[in-house]
């Protein structure tokens, strides 16, 4: 049996078959194994990353909600992501020429390909382009280079620890064009607000426009995660905003729980999900 306690002292539990992998890495303990109801699991320092059976409400949410608000997103890199869910959704994007994928733990890539194939099935496209390397170091000098940067980091400790910071933000800003939009992965609203709270206040100290939106992980903490859309030249798309219909629709089409509506309506999140990330 596998269990997961969060910081609120409750947590998930999930009946395991058998291991598939499980080795440490220079980085981390990376482990692979299968479950009775969720299909292979992937587990960091013992932590939920993903699973077959729900990891498309993650890698929708991250990738679809920022792609569909840019104009034109051609250059996109993944910051993070070792498991490939990520890029798998991105490149459901007609417009996407060229996919960077920065990812520390080569361990977990190489696990991913063999035991999450579903998920890691895009890593070898031809438009996709794997780094193994430290993203603070990677990104110091790109300068003008992605439309979207997606930061689908591990919580802020151990590997991930470094991607938490003004520094590193500010680096992640002067790496977009004109019009660029960034979006990293932004903790529990309700397991983990301290975390949340601290990673939006650096957030707004470097970019102008911030704006938390959330959606349900049914095997991560609280059942109930977020995620911080920053740009300095657009808005979140409130529902005010023009949305392109058309090329939210065809990707629609291509998932499971992304559609056309949401993308207006995860920006309208509860009260106390403004209080954390926005003060408000």
């Amino acid at each position: 049996m596998y269990h997961e306690i969060n910081q609120l002292h409750y947590g998930v539990a999930i009946e395991r078959e058998e291991t598939l992998f499980k080795d440490k890495s220079p980085y981390q303990e990376v482990e692979i194994f299968k479950s009775k109801g969720l299909g292979n699991v992937l587990t960091l320092d013992g932590l939920m990353m993903t699973t077959e059976k729900d990891e498309f409400f993650y890698h929708e949410m991250i990738s679809h909600i920022p792609l569909i608000a840019h104009n034109n997103p051609e250059n996109i890199l993944v910051i993070g992501g070792g498991d490939g869910g990520t890029v798998r959704e991105v490149l459901k994007h007609k417009s996407v020429k060229s996919v960077e994928m920065c990812e520390i733990d080569g361990m977990v890539i190489e696990a991913s390909k063999k035991f999450l194939p579903t998920i890691a099935c895009k890593l070898d496209d031809p438009k996709v382009r794997v780094y193994v390397e430290d993203a603070i170091e990677f990104i110091k000098n790109k300068k003008n280079c992605y439309d979207v940067v997606l930061i689908d980091s591990t919580d802020p400790m151990g590997p991930g620890e470094g991607l938490f910071t003004e520094e590193f933000y500010t680096n992640v800003k002067n790496s977009l064009r004109e019009g660029g939009i960034v979006v990293p992965q932004s903790e529990s609203p309700f397991a983990n607000v301290n975390e949340m709270g601290k990673m939006y206040k650096l957030l707004r100290k470097v970019f102008k426009n911030v704006a938390p939106y959330c959606g349900p992980i049914p095997t991560y903490p609280g059942g109930y995660w977020s995620w911080a859309f920053c740009s300095d030249e657009v808005e979140a798309p409130h529902c005010h905003k023009k949305v392109n219909k058309q090329r939210a629709d065809e990707i629609s089409k291509l998932c499971k729980l992304y559609n056309t509506r949401m993308q207006t309506a995860v920006f309208d999140v509860p009260n106390f999900v403004k209080e954390i990330a926005l003060g408000e």
